[in-house]
């Protein structure tokens, strides 16, 4: 009977070894003599840093040692690869070639030639953040490689979120057969207790979105609300004399915006789900105001973002000069009344939401306000409209639920994918030498 128990056991544990043992070999920085993108993956599966030996008099081995250890102590999903630009290397679509051959979600370095790119899963690090990195990396002139890659990963381990690769393994020291079936042994042990850690990490994430989500929805069903007073306080007739087709049609949309608004709030399940809801409402709202203008026969507003200080004023007529307390200036689209209010040094009206500390704009709010903010004025922007205010500072200091503008999507970082990801997050380019733009334009296409 023992034996017949020990046989059993013996195939999953010789299984669980031959996993290891093909894991836990970490390749040396430089350590490949051919280069080229499939020698860059294998790298990269099985530790963080890859030098192509073609450039290692840019980054030495004891360099990318060093940048490897950092990566791996933080336990972050960070891939860092230096190649030369070489015709194995296809600069347009180098990012997202590496990552499908890699295959592994997570944050993902390269240095090409004189250029510098990155790009990430959406569940690991959102997109502008990783704009935002790029961009404040190279705007540093970092006199060289080491410098470049050791700022940006300095801050990328701390954002990232996921865990490191399974496929990094160990430390690539060589062990007998003996410690080989401890250690497989200790695996099958273990491997409940990793379960139900991770079980218990995905329950309590599912807690803080939840609350997240009831926070907002307080917010969004007032916004919901007032956007439905303004079209019951409308005096439009479809039918009434003197109105025309355009005027329907404008109509139309607004009353749709509205519909739409309340099905997509009762549909959300996660905190991003508010964002498609506000840019609902920014929508019926610009529809009001055109149909306003046709009715009183002006000229058509041109599309501008809402007003910054409470979208629930409608679309902004004008920019003007604004900071936070204690923050620097930065130019915000306006409503009238606030143009006004600003000109004669008085407070703007400002949208205010609930906190711990009580009613507070939104913007010193937390980060579950991000997807709210986002819908109405693209996410792409929020970043230089709340510079300096708590919303903004919390965003660029690292991830939260919500704070990436809707990606809750995605696979976690440090999970194998394969191909399965979207190439619009590893889309950006490599231009000329040294052309840094700043945030991934410029030289990299901006098309992250």
């Amino acid at each position: 009977m023992k034996t017949a128990i020990r046989r059993a056991l013996i195939g999953p544990v010789l299984l669980l070894l031959a996993a290891l043992l093909a894991t836990v070999t970490v390749a040396t920085p430089g350590a490949h003599a051919a280069g080229g993108l499939d020698e860059a993956a294998a790298a990269l599966r099985k530790g963080p840093v890859y030098v192509d030996p073609r450039a290692s008099d840019r980054f030495s081995a004891g360099q990318a040692d060093a940048l490897a250890k950092k990566i791996k102590d933080s336990g972050k999903p960070v891939f860092v690869a230096v190649l030369p630009r070489t015709s194995d290397y296809q600069p347009a679509t180098l990012l997202r070639d590496l990552r499908t051959k890699v295959g592994i979600s997570g944050v993902y370095a390269v240095e090409l030639g004189d250029g510098f790119n990155a790009g990430a899963d959406p569940r690991v690090m959102p997109r502008t953040a990783v704009q935002n990195l790029v961009g404040a990396v190279e705007r540093s002139r970092y006199p060289t490689v080491s410098a470049r890659l050791n700022s940006f990963v300095d801050t990328a381990v701390t954002e990232a979120r996921g865990h490191a690769p399974a496929s990094w393994g160990g430390t690539g020291a060589g062990f007998d057969t003996g410690t080989a079936v401890g250690i497989g042994a200790l695996i099958v042990i273990g491997g409940g207790g990793a379960y139900a850690i991770a079980r218990r990490n995905r329950r309590r994430r599912a807690e803080e979105e939840r609350a997240a989500l009831e926070d907002l929805r307080i917010v969004v069903d007032e916004d919901i609300t007032a956007f439905g007073e303004e079209l019951d306080r409308l005096d439009f007739d479809p039918a009434a004399p003197g109105t025309d087709d355009p005027m329907r049609a404008d109509y139309a949309r607004a009353l749709d915006a509205y519909e739409d608004a309340k099905s997509a709030m009762a549909a959300a399940e996660h905190p991003g789900d508010v964002q498609a809801v506000t840019e609902e409402l920014e929508e019926g709202r610009f529809a009001l105001a055109t149909l306003a203008a046709r009715r009183a026969g002006e000229p058509l507003p041109e599309r501008r973002l809402p007003c910054f200080f409470d979208p629930r004023h409608g679309p902004s007529v004008t920019d003007a000069v604004w900071a936070p307390p204690g923050g620097a200036e930065r130019t915000v689209p306006v409503c009238a009344a606030d143009r006004s209010r600003l000109d004669d040094g008085r407070e703007p009206l400002a949208r205010t939401v609930r906190t711990p500390q009580g009613d507070r704009p939104y913007w010193e709010a937390g980060p579950a306000y991000a997807p709210w903010a986002g819908g109405y004025f693209g996410g792409g922007l929020l970043p230089g409209l709340l510079v300096g205010t708590t919303l903004g500072h919390l965003m660029a200091a690292g991830p939260a639920y919500g704070a990436d503008l809707g990606d809750h999507q995605g696979a976690e970082g440090g999970d194998a994918t394969g191909a399965d990801f979207d190439p619009g997050d590893f889309g950006g380019g490599f231009g000329g030498g040294g052309d840094f733009g700043g945030g991934g334009d410029g030289g990299f296409g901006g098309d992250f």
